[in-house]
């Protein structure tokens, strides 16, 4: 496995072993001595999600806060996404930056993203099969996020305007500026 540290502190992409032959490929989704000894965190998984999302789907920007605040390690099984987190700890020499990466089912590259971070992506293919680990369990009441669109952030999502699929909770989230004021 491959760690490269992001623009962004304590975020990571992580580019496993891929073994190809005549039959296919193979290779290890997770492994946590590695995982340690390649970040020097000793994070705990207790959670798996998945989604399903077609062209033109964005999600986000959603972290839960508090003692629910969630670390994720990101990968897509099938198609392409583009990924986004911001540093939305205070404390942090990153706070308030943004990083971007496209994940795909191809390169299998995954994308670690600390507690404190606000995630999202846009889907960029047909079909995204997305998955990803969480080292804490949702917490309903703990949910938080900005809005996906925020003039501040001013995140180019690749995917034209009239194209976008967001929910209605995500369009309703608050921007950047009321939610740090709030």
């Amino acid at each position: 496995m491959i760690v490269k540290q992001t623009p962004l502190k304590d975020c990571f992409v992580i580019e496993p072993n891929v073994f190809k032959d005549e039959r296919g490929s193979f290779f290890e989704s997770f492994n946590h001595n590695a995982f340690k000894e390649n970040t020097g965190l000793d994070i705990e998984f207790v959670q798996d999600n998945q989604s399903i999302s077609k062209y033109g789907t964005i999600r986000g920007l959603h972290f839960q806060t508090g003692e629910s605040a969630q670390a994720k390690l990101i990968r897509v099984a099938k198609g392409k996404v583009l990924d986004v987190v911001v540093d939305m700890r205070p404390d942090s020499e990153t706070y308030l930056k943004q990083f971007g990466y496209v994940l795909t089912g191809e390169n299998n590259h995954q994308l670690f993203v600390p507690r404190g971070f606000a995630h999202g992506f846009a889907c960029l293919s047909e079909d995204v099969i997305f998955i990803y680990k969480c080292d804490n369990y949702y917490h309903k009441a703990s949910e938080s996020g900005i809005l996906f669109n925020d003039e501040t952030l001013n995140i180019d999502w690749q995917i034209p305007k009239d194209e976008q699929i967001i929910s209605e909770k995500d369009q309703n989230l608050p921007t950047l500026k009321s939610y740090l004021n709030s």
